[in-house]
């Protein structure tokens, strides 16, 4: 069964948690000092109150105030935030795919001395990830997500190749930062992460694997469509034109 956009929702913010969360008019507020905007955008929490020019303007505010980049989240079947936020001026920022598959469909265990769960995170696992991009700001993020919830650390060669971040909200297991080191990518690495991720959420009592990747990010979308993860959803967010 394929969860719907609220449900999809609800598992990112559970699984890649803000540092905190408050309610203003009809949007929900995220704050953290960084991690990306997934923990940073406001999202809408009531489509029942109206879109004005004030009520977004009052948002836009509250995250300037706090010195934060001004983000709005838009979900699908969110039409009428989109055209609010575009009649006042903000444009589109990385459009996004919801992927998912049933775990049960690529779950397998990875050859020996290839993929080992952890956690907390192993130190190179966190020079991986900041190498890669993922620093101290979304780790942070990680180490507050509920449980359950595990790290992916890959090696290719007897050697540290890999990591990655997984974490469970009900019947979704969401797969995060998963990183590769230049060296050994095209090994198939990344491949059997992911199968691994599958098992573990099946194990956990999770029936879906979801992954977020970026529209532009071609070979990360050509790696989990070979493995059968299918669009289930996307967002992207909009942004004032000075402050992408």
């Amino acid at each position: 069964m394929t969860p719907d956009a609220a449900d999809l929702l609800d598992a990112i913010t559970a699984t890649w948690p803000p540092a905190g969360m408050t309610r203003q008019g009809p949007f929900l507020m995220c704050q953290s000092a960084g991690g990306g905007s997934r923990v940073r955008a406001a999202r809408l929490a009531d489509p029942d109150i109206p879109l004005t020019t004030r009520i977004i303007d009052t948002a836009a505010d509250w995250m300037r105030d706090r010195g934060q980049p001004v983000r709005f989240m838009v979900g699908e079947g969110q039409s009428a935030l989109d055209t609010a936020l575009a009649e006042a001026g903000y444009i589109i920022r990385d459009p996004t795919l919801i992927l998912g598959c049933a775990a049960a469909s690529v779950a397998a265990a990875p050859p020996p001395v290839t993929v080992f769960e952890t956690w907390p995170p192993l130190a190179i696992q966190a020079e991986i990830w900041a190498e890669g991009g993922i620093g101290p700001d979304r780790q942070a993020v990680m180490a507050r997500a509920a449980a359950p919830k595990i790290s992916l650390f890959g090696r290719i060669a007897d050697r540290p190749a890999g990591t990655a971040f997984l974490a469970c909200h009900g019947a979704i297991a969401m797969l995060h930062a998963v990183e590769v080191t230049p060296a050994a990518r095209r090994k198939g690495l990344a491949r059997h992460m992911v199968r691994a991720a599958a098992d573990w959420a099946m194990q956990t009592g999770a029936r879906q694997l979801v992954v977020l990747v970026t529209e532009e990010n071609a070979p990360a979308r050509t790696l989990y469509a070979s493995l059968g993860l299918q669009p289930v959803g996307r967002y992207h967010y909009r942004t004032p034109p000075t402050e992408g």
